[in-house]
Parts: C-alpha cells; structure tokens; sequence
C-alpha cells in the first residue's frame, strides 16, 4: 500500500499499520509541541491514489477521533473517493481512537479503538484512475486495501509539483471534505501534484520547516505565512522580518530558481489591527460554541507587537526587496483571495476560519491568481 500514498512527507510503520505524516520525523523530533505533532499527523492532501478495474474497494483505517469536553461530538472524518479525478463517493469511518481534550484545564488523554472497514462498491467497470483523499483534519492509521481487481501504483504523470505551507485555513479547517479544502480545489482546476503542509496553528516560520521545503521536490513553491504570528503572539516586528528572510534563505538553497509566492494573511477581523494572542472565548465555550477572541490591544503595536494589517505591509516590503536579486519570487495580498467584502457576506464562523463554501472560493481565486494571471509568474 505504500506504493499507492501520495503527498505524505513520512510514511511511519506502527503497531497497526501505515501513519502518513506531513513533517518528516527528524523534524517533528525538534519540537516536541502536541498540537505541531497533530497538525502533523493528519493528512491534509494526502491520498491513496493508482490504477485498477475494481467495482469494489475496502480499506482498513483506524482514525483518532477528537472529543473536546463540554462540547457537541466533531463529525467524522470524510473520505473522498474520485474516479479519474471526479469525486463519486464519501464515507467516513465511525470508531477509532479517541483524544479527550479538555481546553480549559490544557490536558489531552488518549483511548485505545478498533480499526474500520470502509466499503467502496458499485464502482463503474473499466480501468480507472482512483484517488481516496484522507481526512484532512483526522489523524488516519492505513492498515489493509484490498479491491476485487488487481490494484496498480500510478505511472508517472508529468504534473507539475505545487509544494504549500500555509496554516490551519491551508490544512482545511472548517472544510466538509478533503478534497474541498481550499490547496486541493486549486490544485484540481490546475492540474498540479499538491503537497500540502498546511500545519494548524503552526505556521510560524520554524527553521525545520523551511528545511523541509528545501529538501522536497517541487515545481512550484507557495508560503502563506502571518496569522499564526499573530495568534501565538510568537515574535514582535523586530524579529519577524528577519524570520522570513531566514525562511526563505533556507527554501532558496534547495530551490534557488523555482518559482516561490509568498501569500499574506487572508481577512480575519479579530486581529486585523489587533495583536494577539488569540484564545478561546470562554463564555462560548461554555455554551458549547467554539468562538475565539483577540486578547491584545491595538496599542500594543506600539511595543512591536504584530497585526494582520501590519504583517502585510511587510511581507509586500520584503518581496518588494528581494525581487532585484530573486525574480522569481512573487507576492499576493491575502485579501484578494478573502476580503472584508467577503467576510461581510461569508463570515468566519468562528471567527478565525473559513467554512466549506469560502473554502472553495478561496481556491477558485487561488487558482485565477496564481496560475492564470501571473502571480506566481507561471
């Protein structure tokens, strides 16, 4: 079944089966944070892609369902079944582990469960490409595939590869399926090979990050960087843009010509002028509603704190300076891809992420800005 995953970084083998991961493990080793490893381990643009005549298919899968205390169950994890690139099937697999976590007292435990068998039958007859897109936001454990035909690892396509780092909105938060988060519906309308590092709440400009973009393969490169800076309240302006020239020094050295776009914060209300960190509205969260909140004050901007707004004008600055030596790096204003005009009409539902229909959205013009007109000088 290895032969058969596409866009995982890591493959890890544990006592049940295949983990795909997003980081490779030496990356992970370096920062032992739970919500990085998570992020990490849900796969995001990962799938079981190849070539079969097989009307039926199972898999084995034993995914780790998230229950957070005081509030209604999550919906499980979607599993999006395409035939020669057209969704036809979603299941979702209803047991598996279980992580209890209770955000009010920050702790985490972890319940052992049985693997499930999703059946996907009825298939059309004829050899087909199939591709099965895992839970973007469910970490998912690969035991067993089996199909009534034989199964065939996909030949070489010749497909560009767009390699994204981005946050949460990147992963897929709040999307209904795995293939509607918004990398993969760009990816879709372009015909590219995504791989998607999209980290919830961890886009941060970590070094073994930029390390991992360096040494992956890639045609096109895309970073979304800014809203888990402000969020975390992680670095002041003072240090913030010599992180990104270090990030994208790093990427530069695998990748000293390939097309780079660094993509500024989509519209987000809460932090637009207004530093974090950002933390859970705990009145809602005792109504059973996640909602979050903006806990800094505007005038903190003057201690160096950052803001949406902020990290904008310096992310077009620093694109603006590296162009005379970098042509091929580009930038695009997050706010073309999701607006204030946007938000009035699709607002953020928990005030933070995008919902299925935005996500596709954000992926059409993605896809309009990047690849069609220019953008990304493609």
């Amino acid at each position: 079944m290895i032969d058969f995953i596409h866009g995982a970084v890591d493959i890890e083998r544990t006592a049940d089966g295949l983990l795909p991961h997003r980081l490779p493990a030496w990356a992970r080793a370096q920062c032992p944070d739970a919500s990085l490893a998570m992020a990490a381990s849900q796969p995001s643009g990962v799938r079981l892609s190849f070539r079969t005549a097989a009307t039926a298919i199972e898999l084995d899968t034993l995914p780790t369902k998230r229950v957070y205390a005081g509030m209604a169950a999550r919906p499980d994890g979607v599993y999006d079944l395409h035939i020669n690139g057209t969704l036809v099937r979603q299941l979702s697999a209803p047991g598996g582990k279980t992580l209890n976590i209770d955000m009010a007292a920050g702790t985490a435990t972890t319940k052992a469960g049985a693997a499930q068998t999703l059946r996907f039958d009825a298939l059309p007859d004829g050899d087909k490409t199939i591709d099965i897109w895992l839970p973007h936001d469910e970490t998912t454990e690969l035991i067993d595939l089996r199909a009534n035909a034989a199964l065939t690892p996909l030949a070489a396509t010749g497909k560009r590869r767009w390699l994204h780092h981005g946050s949460s909105i990147s992963q897929g938060s709040n999307a209904a399926s795995p293939s509607g988060i918004w990398p993969v519906v760009a990816a879709g309308m372009a015909g590219v090979d995504l791989v998607n590092i999209g980290l919830s709440g961890n886009a941060l400009l970590d070094p073994f990050t930029a390390r991992t973009l360096r040494d992956l393969p890639a045609d096109l490169i895309s970073i979304k960087i800014g809203i888990n800076v402000v969020n975390t309240d992680l670095l002041r302006l003072r240090a913030f843009v010599p992180a990104v020239h270090g990030f994208l020094d790093t990427i530069r050295d695998g990748h000293p010509h390939t097309p780079l776009l660094l993509i500024s914060p989509l519209y987000c209300p809460i932090h637009e002028d207004t530093p974090g960190p950002c933390l859970f509205d705990v009145n809602a969260l005792s109504q059973g509603r996640l909602l979050f909140r903006a806990a800094g004050k505007p005038g903190d901007v003057r201690q160096g704190k950052l803001t949406l707004r902020i990290i904008r004008q310096q992310l077009q600055a620093i694109v603006e300076q590296r162009r005379t030596s970098d042509p091929h790096l580009h930038y695009l204003d997050g706010t073309r891809l999701y607006g204030a005009g946007d938000n009035a009409r699709l607002p953020l539902p928990d005030e933070l992420h995008p919902d299925a229909a935005t996500h596709r959205l954000i992926g059409e013009r993605f896809h309009q800005a990047a690849f069609l007109t220019g953008h990304w000088g493609v």
